[in-house]
C-alpha cells in the first residue's frame, strides 16, 4: 500500500523529533577552545540540520518564479478587468473578515484568562534580561519601520527595480504588484499581440509545477531535518512552564481558527466536508509547521489547492501568493494576545478603547508582516509603541517560545488562505471537483480521476 504524502511528513516529523532527543541524551558536553559544547547538538546542526536548510532554500527559490508565473497566467486568464477587479474585491474582504475575527479571539482569550497576571516582577525581569541581547536586533528592525512616513506603506508597494525585489523573498508584495500590473497590460494589448508572452508564462507555470513535484519527493527528509534541528536547539524547557499559561491561550486561539472557524466557513458556504477540508491541504499544513515560513510553503500550498481541494487555477493563483504576503491570521491573532500578555505583566491595564486600538494596529501590522519566520516579533513591537514605550522590551517575555508558536501560527496563515481561496472560487463559479496529480515509479505525471467530496 503505497503511503498518502502527508503521512510520510508526518512519519518524518516524529522521527525527527526523536533523532533531536536522541542526540540530546547521547551527546556529551567537551571543551573546545575555553567553550563548553554538546556533542548532540553539534552532530545534528553539521549534519542533519544542511538537509532541511536545503529543502527550504528549494522550496523559497522556486516561490517568486511561481508568483510571477502563475499570476501573469491567472490575470490573463480572466480575459477583461472587470473580472479581475470581481475577484480582487472578494479577496480582500474576505482577508479582512479573517483577520479581524482572529485578532477578536485572540484579544477576547487573552483578557478573560489573564495569562500575564501570574508572572511575577521578578520572574518578568529575568526573562528579560535572558533575552535582551536577542531582542535588541528586533526591536532596532522595528524602529526603522516605525521612523517611516505615513505613507511608506504604499511607497513600499511600488518597487524601483523587480529584479532586485525579486531576489528577496521579504519583498514579495512588490513582485506581486508589479506581475498584477504587467498582467493588466497583457490584457489591454490586442489578444494577438499578448499570445506569444501568455505561451511563455503558462509554460512556465506547467514547468514549476512539475519542479515543484519533484521537491515534494524530499519533503520527509527535509521535516524530519528541520524537526531534528528545532529539537536539538531548543536551549532549556523551562521557560515553557513558566510561560505556560501564555502558550495555552496562543494554542487554544488558534485551535478555535483551525477547527472550528475556518471548517465552518468551508461547510456552510462550500458544502465540502470537513475530514475531507484537511485531508486535501494536510501536507501544506504539515509544511508550514516544519518551515515556519508561508513564502517557503507557498509552492505547496498552490499545489494543494488546485489539485486537492478543487479551486481553479486562476482564482488560486491569484489569492494565494496575496494571502502568503498580507494575509495572517495566525500572526494577528499571536500578536494580540502577546500584547495583552506583555501589558498584564508589566500592570497595566487596557480599556476598551485600547483593546480596540490594539486590534486594529494588529490588524495593520499583520498587511506589514513578512512571510518568513519570526517576522511578527517585528511588528509586535510597533503595536505595543502604540500603547506604552516602556512596555517595549517585554517582547523579551515571550522570545524564548516565539520559534514554536510561530510554527502553529504558520499553519493557520495557510489554512487562512486556501479557505479564501475556496470561498472566492465558490462565489464565481470556479470551486469544481479535485484533479490529484500524482508521480508513478518512473516519475512520469499522470492525473487521476476527480475524487469526490
Amino acid at each position: 500500500m503505497k503511503l498518502a504524502l502527508h503521512w510520510k511528513i508526518l512519519i518524518g516529523m516524529v522521527l525527527g523529533v526523536v533523532a533531536g532527543l536522541v542526540a540530546l541524551k547521547l551527546g556529551t558536553i567537551k571543551e573546545v577552545d575555553g567553550i563548553e559544547i554538546h556533542t548532540g547538538r553539534q552532530f545534528v546542526a553539521d549534519w542533519i540540520k544542511p538537509l532541511g536548510t536545503i529543502f527550504i532554500n528549494a522550496l523559497k527559490v522556486i516561490a517568486v518564479p511561481l508568483i510571477i508565473a502563475s499570476l501573469i497566467k491567472g490575470v490573463s486568464d480572466l480575459k477583461d478587468l472587470s473580472r479581475l477587479s470581481s475577484i480582487g474585491g472578494r479577496t480582500v474582504a474576505l482577508f479582512l473578515f479573517t483577520t479581524t475575527v482572529a485578532v477578536t479571539t485572540g484579544l477576547t482569550l487573552a483578557t478573560l484568562v489573564g495569562p500575564g497576571s501570574g508572572i511575577n516582577e521578578k520572574t518578568r525581569d529575568a526573562l528579560v534580561a535572558a533575552a535582551s541581547n536577542d531582542v535588541a536586533g528586533k526591536i532596532e528592525q522595528a524602529n526603522q519601520t516605525k521612523g517611516t512616513g505615513p505613507l511608506q506603506p504604499l511607497v513600499d508597494l511600488v518597487p524601483d527595480n523587480i529584479f532586485a525585489a525579486a531576489s528577496n523573498n521579504g519583498d514579495m508584495l512588490k513582485v506581486i504588484v508589479f506581475v498584477l500590473f504587467f498582467g493588466v497590460g497583457l490584457l489591454l494589448v490586442p489578444a494577438e499581440t499578448a499570445k506569444p508572452v501568455k505561451d511563455v508564462f503558462d509554460g512556465l507555470n506547467e514547468v514549476i509545477l512539475k519542479l515543484i513535484d519533484l521537491i515534494m519527493l524530499a519533503a520527509p527528509i527535509g521535516v524530519f531535518a528541520l524537526l531534528a534541528a528545532l529539537v536539538a536547539e531548543t536551549p532549556s524547557w523551562d521557560v515553557f512552564f513558566a510561560l505556560l499559561l501564555y502558550c495555552g491561550c496562543v494554542v487554544v486561539g488558534l485551535a478555535i481558527l483551525l477547527f472550528a472557524f475556518y471548517p465552518s466557513l468551508i461547510m456552510a458556504f462550500t458544502g465540502r466536508g470537513y475530514v475531507w477540508f484537511f485531508r486535501g491541504l494536510a501536507p501544506a499544513q504539515m509544511l508550514a509547521f516544519s518551515t515556519s515560513s508561508s513564502a517557503a510553503t507557498l509552492p505547496v500550498t498552490m499545489e494543494r489547492v488546485e489539485e486537492h481541494l478543487g479551486v481553479d487555477e486562476e482564482v488560486a493563483s491569484f489569492v494565494l501568493p496575496i494571502g502568503a504576503t498580507v494575509n495572517m491570521d495566525g500572526t494577528s491573532l499571536y500578536q494580540a494576545v502577546a500584547a495583552v500578555f506583555i501589558c498584564q505583566a508589566y500592570g497595566v491595564t487596557l480599556s476598551l478603547t485600547q483593546l480596540f486600538a490594539v486590534g486594529v494596529t494588529c490588524i495593520l501590522a499583520s498587511i506589514g508582516t513578512a512571510a518568513v519566520p519570526s517576522a511578527g516579533i517585528v511588528m509586535l513591537v510597533i503595536v505595543l509603541g502604540q500603547i506604552d514605550a516602556k512596555l517595549v522590551p517585554g517582547i523579551a517575555l515571550i522570545f524564548a517560545v516565539d520559534r514554536v508558536l510561530d510554527m502553529l501560527r504558520t499553519v493557520i496563515n495557510v489554512t487562512s488562505d486556501a479557505t479564501v481561496a475556496m470561498l472566492v472560487a465558490k462565489s464565481v463559479g470556479k470551486l469544481g471537483e479535485p484533479k490529484p496529480k500524482e508521480w508513478d515509479e518512473d516519475y512520469h505525471h499522470h492525473s487521476e480521476e476527480p475524487t469526490s467530496n
